[in-house]
């Protein structure tokens, strides 16, 4: 591997862990017993063996020298900065524990574990890989562990490989996945204990015990860079609106997030969107409005940002995507005779009047997408819809409806941007290094502790490293259940922007501002080396929610 500069030195960096962690030795303090966020008897039906376990927390112990076992890893889901270290933490902590433990990591995600593919994890190999981003020391996947020969197909390589316990680095579904697999060897006494770790850089799997998911610090960060360039660059220019689509199909955490560390001109939060009813037309009205008063005072240019999921969030967006998707599964015969000149007037002609009206007003290119590119299941696959260009698009008919009208005097020329794959792999800042770290490193201590079902879990993470706390969290606790695929399933129940919390209410209360003045904050390039004050600050959403 050709290492860059900065690789080679980041290499050296170590991670800081909580005290109790950093202790060398760590003993388990049970808190009170738990229950699911929601339909708690649906849910302890489910999970028998692992449903109602208490809260953990480490405090510095007694050294206890442990018989050897080996563990086995997975990354499952997309990519997030920070996994690197959550694997190179587990592994420094079970050879703590004893240096005669092994680590299995399975390769490419939770197929890789039913597939029989897996290697292991040495000292070479871990050292090659801390630090970095990525999850290109095991790759990743996305197969879903669901079904009882899943189960039993990679029970035989875990009994062959005399794996004591299976660590999960994934989303809410993949660490649902982590839950359902814990309670069924559990239930089956197959000795077999299985630990999830919180991983998306969409910021969705958090509650009072999971502050922060992996990797959204050090995405957030590296879109805000990028987006802190693009201002300047429209500062400098002065004849560009730029329209920047960000990650986050199920919650707008990200766009948050960004807005708050770059203060745009305009940023969409699909979850007020929905929550006002607010319509295609009233969105885009909002943005057009920002548009004509700064072009009043001579500005003709700014920024907007948008989540990735903000069409699905537009209730009437999404009653027309469910009638479409209705009307096509049942007609697809029918539709696939019809020239493609004529589909849009088709379509148009067999809507109800409402959503028909709204796919007449799309521009063509959307409405294309909307009626065409479907995914296996049969519907639209919204992530492929460029909002970023829909909402510019519409924003320009409307500026010269309003131009013709005398109620708009300037000029309105759009840029385009999505940033996804950008931040997923980028070298974790200073801030999930460490917290992966202790990740990592917290799962071998519940291992150690025989402990099953359970997340990983380090809290006070606005504070410095050392004063963090270490412990775990029944999976359990976090799950409801929800419609999937027309059956209800348990689940990770997702967190969305909260309306009334503190970091959307900071927001709301600058966004006026920010809409007509030129107020842009530059972050620049994430720092590893430096004042602590600089190189170690979390996110400004977590800031806003621990009330620093």
């Amino acid at each position: 591997m050709t290492k860059s500069a900065l690789q080679i030195a980041r290499a050296a960096y170590q991670p800081k862990l909580p005290k109790a962690l950093a202790s060398g030795a760590v003993k388990a303090v049970e808190g009170a017993a738990t229950q699911s966020v929601a339909d708690q008897e649906a849910i302890k039906a489910l999970f028998p063996n692992t449903y109602g376990m208490p809260l953990i927390t480490f405090e510095a112990g007694e050294a206890v020298k442990l018989p050897a076992m080996n563990v086995g890893v997975i990354l499952s889901g997309g990519q997030a900065p920070g996994g690197h270290n959550v694997i190179s933490g587990l592994f420094d902590g079970i050879k703590k524990l004893n240096s005669e433990n092994k680590l299995y990591g399975f390769i490419l995600g939770p197929g890789g574990l039913v597939d029989h593919n897996y290697m292991e994890l040495t000292a070479d190999i871990i050292d090659e890989y801390r630090n970095t981003g990525g999850f290109d020391i095991i790759g990743s996947g996305r197969t879903k562990l669901e079904s009882e020969s899943q189960f039993e197909k990679g029970f035989e390589i875990i009994k062959e490989l005399g794996i004591k316990a299976l660590v999960i680095i994934g989303g809410d579904d993949s660490n649902t996945n982590a839950c359902v697999l814990a309670e069924y060897y559990a239930a089956k006494k197959y000795g077999v204990q299985v630990i999830g770790c919180p991983k998306t850089i969409d910021g969705d799997l958090k509650n009072d015990m999971i502050e922060t998911s992996f990797g959204f610090d050090t995405a957030c960060k590296t879109y805000a860079e990028v987006i802190g360039n693009i201002q300047r660059d429209c500062n400098s220019a002065r004849k560009y609106w730029h329209f920047i689509k960000l990650m986050g199909r199920s919650a707008s955490h990200i766009a948050l997030e960004c807005a708050l560390q770059v203060q745009p001109n305009v940023c969409i939060i699909s979850e007020e969107v929905e929550t006002k009813d607010m319509s295609l037309d009233d969105v885009v009205t909002y943005i057009a409005k920002v548009v004509a008063d700064r072009a009043a005072q001579g500005h003709n240019f700014g920024t907007v940002l948008i989540p990735e999921g903000l069409v699905e969030f537009i209730p009437a967006m999404k009653r027309l995507i469910s009638e479409l998707n209705d009307f096509l599964a049942t007609n697809a015969e029918e539709f696939s005779h019809i020239k493609k000149s004529h589909q849009r007037d088709y379509i148009i002609s067999k809507l109800t009047p409402e959503n028909s009206a709204i796919y007449a007003s799309l521009p063509e290119g959307v409405a294309r997408q909307l009626s065409l590119d479907r995914d296996p299941h049969g519907n639209v696959q919204v992530s492929l819809i460029e909002t970023e260009k829909l909402l510019s698009e519409m924003v320009a008919t409307k500026l010269a409806t309003w131009k013709e009208e005398g109620k708009y005097v300037g000029k309105f020329a759009a840029q385009h941007h999505f940033f996804g794959y950008e931040g997923r792999c980028a070298a974790p800042s200073n801030f999930d290094a460490d917290y992966c770290y202790s990740l990592g490193y917290t799962a071998s201590m519940l291992i150690a502790n025989g402990k099953t079902g359970y997340m990983s879990s380090v809290r006070n993470t606005t504070a410095p490293a050392a004063e963090w706390i270490a412990g775990g969290v029944p999976i359990t606790m976090m799950m409801n259940m929800e419609r999937r695929h027309g059956e209800m399933k348990p689940v990770i129940q997702k967190a969305l922007v909260k309306l009334d919390g503190a970091p959307f209410k900071a927001f709301a209360s600058q966004r006026d501002r920010w809409a007509t003045e030129t107020d842009y904050v530059y972050p620049g390039p994430i720092q590893y080396f430096g004042p602590t004050e600089v190189c170690d600050e979390p996110t400004k959403t977590l800031q806003l929610e621990q009330g620093k």
